[in-house]
């Protein structure tokens, strides 16, 4: 059985989508299955090639990576993103996990670093880099009510804690000392109230409506 993960670029500058291809063809079980230069190129061939990761640059001509984000994750069998961009604390990079993008990655990152967060975000088990994204939101507060965070059990506010500290399955299990199936099935209730597609858009909302302090 082929459990290779598939890769799209979208970067508008060839020489980035020529290095990240090299990078992600010498790992095993990685691969580039497609490349594009604009979001609405990212959108139109992650439709057709339904590739497990997308890593999307911000910052695009014609449609950006906000918008393709947006576009890509509206549908129940979207691709995980991660977006692709320069500066960490940007406003972009908010928007765009607000958007749907599962993590954000620095373009100085190291090659471990682009191929760890490939395979964390396929995984989706466990958050990308979970500091990073706590200091994203906590730069901007408390922003909106969250409806479903009330419909919460006490058990699934603890997960929800937890995932929001990065913890994966395995591990919230052992600091819950439940079964990691237990804590799946914690999660998937949390993700359901939510209204969130992934781990971090249940984490973002935690973090923006105040149930999760950043600080």
């Amino acid at each position: 059985m082929n459990t290779s993960i598939g890769v799209l670029l979208a970067d508008d500058e060839d020489l980035i989508r020529t290095g990240l291809r090299i990078i992600i063809e010498s790992e095993p079980g990685l691969s580039v299955v497609g490349e594009a230069a604009d979001g609405a190129a990212a959108v139109s061939l992650a439709r057709s090639l339904r590739p497990d990761v997308v890593l999307m640059d911000v910052r695009m001509p014609a449609v950006d990576g906000i918008q393709a984000t947006r576009a890509l994750t509206a549908a129940a069998s979207a691709p995980k993103v991660v977006v692709v961009t320069t500066f960490e604390n940007d406003d972009y990079v908010y928007e765009a996990l607000r958007a749907g993008a599962s993590g954000f990655l620095l373009k100085r990152a190291r090659a471990d670093e682009l191929v760890q967060a490939i395979r964390v975000v396929a995984a989706g088990e466990s958050l990308l880099f979970p500091a990073a994204i706590r200091s994203l939101v906590a730069a901007r507060g408390a922003a909106r009510a969250v409806p479903g965070i009330g419909r919460l059990t006490a058990r699934e506010g603890d997960v929800l804690r937890l995932m929001a500290r990065g913890m994966s399955n395995a591990e919230i299990a052992a600091e819950l000392v439940v079964g990691t199936e237990t804590v799946k099935t914690h999660v998937g209730n949390v993700l359901t109230k939510l209204g969130a597609r992934d781990r971090t858009q249940a984490v973002v909302a935690a973090y923006e409506s105040g149930f999760v302090s950043p600080r």
